[in-house]
């Protein structure tokens, strides 16, 4: 039988800034990973995603 592996983050959206010329929105993300009760704070959803691949292991 194949063992399945579950992994669970909670990622949690601060809007810290909006552009007022463009109306961009700048966003804070506290990303938490249960399993191992660890947590870090991004500036971008791109930086947030390196994270939890990393921990995944598809980095």
């Amino acid at each position: 039988m194949e063992t399945k592996q579950v992994t669970s983050f909670v990622l949690r959206f601060q809007l810290t800034d909006i552009e007022m010329d463009s109306g961009r929105k700048y966003w804070r993300v506290k990303v938490t990973h249960v399993q191992e009760e660890k947590e870090a704070v991004f500036d971008s959803l791109e930086s947030a995603m390196k994270f939890i691949k990393e921990i995944v292991g598809e980095s």
